[in-house]
C-alpha cells in the first residue's frame, strides 16, 4: 500500500511527524524557522529540509502551490504570544495570529486547489489560542481574494471552518505521561469535519480503558540519571526498543539545583499570594504537569524532583533531564535532538506529544478504511552522528551559586490563611515600582486575587501587638522566641537587600527569606491550629471581623522584621 504522504509546517523537533511516521505515513518535509530544529527534523527523518520562515507564504500563493501535494499537512503554530504564561497573559497576540493564519492560508489552497490530493490537515495550539482566531474564514480573510477568482470560487466562501472542528485534548488520555491540554483542530475532508479519537487511558478505572500513565511509573521503567555507565539493555518504558545504557544520550547527568532556587520554587507553589497551592515536588502519582520550553528552576512552573543522591540543601533536589523530558513528551529513547542544552529543552517542550499525533494518525486511516498497521514505525536504533551528549556521568559541583540583579524586588509572606497574607516586601506593593526601594514595608492583602485591598502598616506597629499575642497559648514563648535571637539576625535596609540579592545568609544576619521561611516554621510549631480572633472597633485587620491567629503572629514578626531594617 502507498504511505500517505505529510507535510509539517512549524515542524520543531518533530512531535507532530513522528506520530505520523509510527502509523506508517511518509513525512515529506518540514519547515521550521529555527535551525536546531530544522537540524533535529532532518537529523531524526532522513531529510534535507532548509530554514524557512512561514511568513514568507503569508502573501502571494506562487509559493504555496509550489510545495509537493500531499495528502495530510499539519502544523503547530509557536505557541509562546498565546500562553497564558507568558507576561501573565499580556503579551502580543498578533505575532501568533499571524502565524497562525498563514497557516490556515496555506491548508485553504492545498485544500481547494483543483485536483486537490489533500484528505485531511490538523493544527496544535495552547489552549488559550482559541480566543484569538476566528471560528471560520473565508477566502478574503485569509487574503485568498485573486486565488479565489482566478480558480472560480466566491471569495467570501467559507475556505477553513474551525467552529465545529476544534477540541481540546488531553496527552494523557492517549498514553503519555504528562497531561497536557493543548487545541487540535483540523478536518478529515471527506467526512467534512474533525474526528475526534477515543481516549485510551483515563485517570479512574473504566471499561476498556488503561489508567493515566504517571510520573512515577516512568522513573521506575527508566534508569537514575545517577547510574554508572554499562552497557546493559534498557527498555523504552513507551516503545518496543532496547538499546544500550550507554547508548542513551541525554540523561545522565546532574540536573541538580541550589537551595536557594528550589526554595523560591516551594514558596510560590505552595503559599501563592493569590493562585493555588502546587505540589513539592512533583506529585509521582499522576502524569506530570506541562513540560514548558524554559529549563528553569525557580519559579511556579518549575517541574522539580527529589534527587536519586541524598544530599541536604544544594542538590537536594532536581529537574528531569532531557531524556526524561523526551520521554514524557512522548519521544522515543533512540529519538536525537541537535544542539546545546538549552536548545534541547526548547525543542522537546515545543513539542507536540507523539502520543496525541499518533492517535489522529489513527483516526485518518479508520476514516478512510485504510489499513492500520500492526506495529509501530519505531527507530531501533540511535543516530549518534553529530549529536551533542549531555550525558557526564558525574555528580555536579555547587560552588556558583544563582544571585538576583541589583535592585531586584522582594515580596513574601509566612502564611496564607483566612483569605489574607501578612507580607515583607522591599517595595510599595500598591504602587508597584519596577525596582527595589531603600526601605522595607509591612502590608496586608485581603483576597486571594489582584485588586483586593491592601493595608500598609507603620513601623513599630508591632509593640501595640504584644499585650493581645500574650492572651494566645503559646503567645509568650513567641514572642520571647522573636525578641531572643530572631531579631539580632534582623540587618539594616541596605544590607538586608545585600543579602537577598546574594541570595546567601552572613554569620550575622539572616537573609530576607530564609527570615520569612524561619517565621513560619515558628508559627507552625506553636500550634495555634485553626484559632481564630473577633476583632472590636479598633480592627488591626481593617477589612476583616475575623482573622486567624496565625495572621496576628505573622504581623507581629514581619512589622519588626521591617521596623530593625528601617533603623526604627
Amino acid at each position: 500500500m502507498k504511505k500517505l504522504t505529510v507535510l509539517d509546517f512549524f515542524c520543531g523537533a518533530g512531535g507532530f511527524s513522528e506520530g505520523f511516521r509510527q502509523m506508517g505515513y511518509e513525512i515529506i518535509y518540514g519547515f521550521d524557522h529555527w535551525k536546531p530544529a530544522v537540524d533535529t527534523f532532518n537529523h531524526n527523518f532522513g531529510l534535507n529540509c532548509e530554514v524557512k520562515n512561514i511568513l514568507d507564504f503569508k502573501n502571494g500563493t506562487e509559493e504555496i502551490e509550489a510545495l509537493p501535494n500531499t495528502e495530510v499537512i499539519i502544523g503547530s503554530p509557536p505557541c509562546v504570544s498565546f500562553s497564558s504564561s507568558n507576561k501573565s497573559g499580556n503579551a502580543d497576540k498578533s505575532l501568533g495570529v499571524d502565524l497562525t493564519e498563514t497557516f490556515l492560508r496555506i491548508v485553504a489552497v492545498k485544500k481547494h486547489q483543483k485536483n486537490s490530493v489533500l484528505k485531511a490537515w490538523f493544527m496544535e495550539n495552547v489552549v488559550n489560542s482559541k480566543r484569538y482566531l476566528q471560528t471560520a474564514y473565508t477566502f478574503k480573510d485569509l487574503g485568498l481574494t485573486d486565488w479565489a477568482n482566478k480558480n472560480r470560487i466566491s471569495p467570501l466562501k467559507i475556505a477553513i471552518d474551525l467552529y465545529e472542528n476544534t477540541t481540546i485534548i488531553n496527552s494523557a488520555d492517549y498514553g503519555s505521561f504528562q497531561a497536557r491540554k493543548r487545541v487540535i483542530a483540523g478536518e478529515i475532508i471527506k467526512k467534512g469535519g474533525l474526528i475526534i479519537p477515543e481516549p485510551t487511558h483515563s485517570e479512574s478505572v473504566k471499561k476498556g480503558m488503561k489508567l493515566y500513565q504517571t510520573i512515577g511509573q516512568m522513573k521506575q521503567n527508566f534508569p537514575s540519571p545517577f547510574s554508572a555507565k554499562s552497557d546493559k539493555l534498557i527498555n523504552d518504558p513507551h516503545y518496543s526498543i532496547k538499546i544500550k545504557l550507554s547508548e542513551i544520550t541525554d540523561h545522565f547527568y546532574d540536573t541538580g539545583i541550589y537551595e536557594v532556587e528550589w526554595r523560591f520554587s516551594h514558596y510560590w507553589k505552595t503559599n501563592h499570594p493569590f493562585m493555588g497551592k502546587m505540589a513539592f515536588p512533583e506529585n509521582e502519582n499522576k502524569p506530570s504537569r506541562t513540560i514548558t520550553a524554559t529549563k528553569i528552576a525557580n519559579s511556579r512552573e518549575s517541574i522539580i524532583y527529589r534527587s536519586e543522591v541524598k544530599r541536604l540543601g544544594d542538590g537536594e533536589f532536581r529537574l528531569p533531564t532531557v531524556r526524561e523530558a523526551a520521554i514524557i513528551m512522548g519521544f522515543p529513547i533512540t529519538y536525537q535532538f541537535i544542539g546545546a542544552e538549552n536548545a534541547k529543552w526548547r525543542l522537546v517542550g515545543n513539542a507536540v506529544c507523539s502520543s496525541v499525533s499518533r492517535a489522529f494518525a489513527r483516526v485518518v486511516l479508520q476514516e478512510l478504511k485504510l489499513e492500520i498497521p500492526k506495529t509501530l514505525t519505531v527507530a531501533n536504533a540511535p543516530n549518534l552522528n553529530g549529536v551533542i551528549n549531555l550525558n557526564k556521568f558525574n555528580r555536579r559541583i555547587f560552588d556558583k551559586p544563582p544571585v538576583k540583579n541589583k535592585g531586584a524586588r522582594f515580596r513574601r509572606h509566612a502564611i496564607k490563611d483566612g483569605n489574607l497574607t501578612v507580607t515583607l516586601s522591599n517595595y510599595d506593593i500598591e504602587k508597584n515600582p519596577k525596582s527595589a526601594e531603600k526601605r522595607w514595608y509591612t502590608s496586608i492583602q485581603y483576597g486571594t486575587g489582584r485588586g483586593f485591598p491592601i493595608q500598609k502598616i507603620k513601623d513599630m506597629y508591632f509593640k501595640n501587638l504584644e499585650e493581645l499575642i500574650c492572651e494566645f497559648n503559646g503567645g509568650k514563648d513567641f514572642l520571647r522566641k522573636i525578641n531572643n535571637g530572631f531579631s539580632d539576625k534582623i540587618s539594616s535596609a541596605e544590607e538586608l537587600q545585600k543579602l537577598y540579592e546574594q541570595q546567601k545568609s552572613s554569620i550575622k544576619y539572616t537573609e530576607p527569606a530564609e527570615l520569612v521561611d524561619s517565621l513560619k516554621e515558628m508559627i507552625d510549631k506553636t500550634n495555634l491550629g485553626m484559632l481564630e480572633f473577633s476583632q472590636n472597633k479598633d480592627k488591626i485587620f481593617k477589612y476583616k471581623d475575623k482573622v486567624p491567629v496565625k495572621q496576628l503572629f505573622a504581623l507581629y514578626a514581619i512589622n519588626k522584621i521591617s521596623s530593625i531594617a528601617n533603623g526604627n
